[in-house]
């Protein structure tokens, strides 16, 4: 069973790996970086500009070196395409909310339903945290095709989808830990799209493009959601 277990943690991917030690990176960087720069500012004003260019060159030192890691970070990096029933989980700072792709449907003509899991992972909170609820932060959400097209979810059909299924809760809502609900985003997708894939994703705007190793970095490969057969059929 453990085995089992230990193969299951392994399918599942991280946004990003190693959550706590990539931002404590950036943040260590950032208050050193800061410190080296108000240390060489206040180096110059007392006119030691030895003092001030030494400063100065280790402070550029730190940034390319962090630049460096990023950089590695995208290099070692690569697309991965979950199948269903593997999770993506992000990191909320102290716990870990998890997303999965759990049914897909016909919507009408050229449109298809998939369904998304939204979890709250009671395993990975610190038991000090309590039973606080947890509102999950903004995703970005599509289906890309084989060719490179990105389809963005149709708003008005996603609203008459949750209007016609209670059982749909929009993205966003606040969690528990151990709790979970379902929501389903129906797309506008052409007929000769090939092998649509799911992302979710942190919005592409924000310091996520600074932390070690985050697929929102630059140049990082992403995590995609295989859909089940059934979404891509015609």
């Amino acid at each position: 069973m453990w085995q089992s277990a230990l193969l299951s943690l392994a399918m599942d991917a991280s946004v990003p790996p190693l959550a706590p030690l990539v931002a404590m990176a950036l943040l260590g960087t950032g208050l050193l970086l800061t410190g080296l720069v108000l240390g060489a500012g206040v180096a110059l004003a007392a006119r030691r500009r030895r003092i001030a260019a030494m400063l100065a060159l280790a402070a550029a030192a730190v940034a390319a070196l962090y630049v460096a890691a990023l950089g590695a970070g995208a290099v070692v990096s690569r697309e991965r395409t979950l199948a269903v029933g593997e999770r993506k989980y992000f990191c909320e700072v102290d716990c870990h909310i998890a997303y999965e792709v759990v049914g897909a449907a016909a919507a009408g003509a050229g449109k298809r339903a998939v369904t998304v899991r939204t979890w709250f992972d009671p395993s990975t909170i610190a038991p000090f945290r309590g039973d606080a609820p947890l509102s999950p932060g903004p995703r970005s959400v599509f289906l890309l095709d084989e060719g490179g097209r990105l389809y963005l979810p149709s708003p008005e059909a996603t609203d008459a989808w949750q209007a016609a299924h209670p059982d749909s809760t929009p993205f966003g809502r606040e969690l528990r830990p151990g709790e979970s609900y379902r929501t389903t985003f129906v797309f506008d997708v052409p007929a000769d799209a090939r092998s649509p894939r799911l992302f979710v994703g942190d919005p592409p705007a924000g310091l996520d493009r600074l932390v070690i190793g985050h697929e929102n970095s630059p140049f990082h490969a992403r995590t995609y959601f295989a859909l089940p057969a059934a979404a891509v059929s015609p």
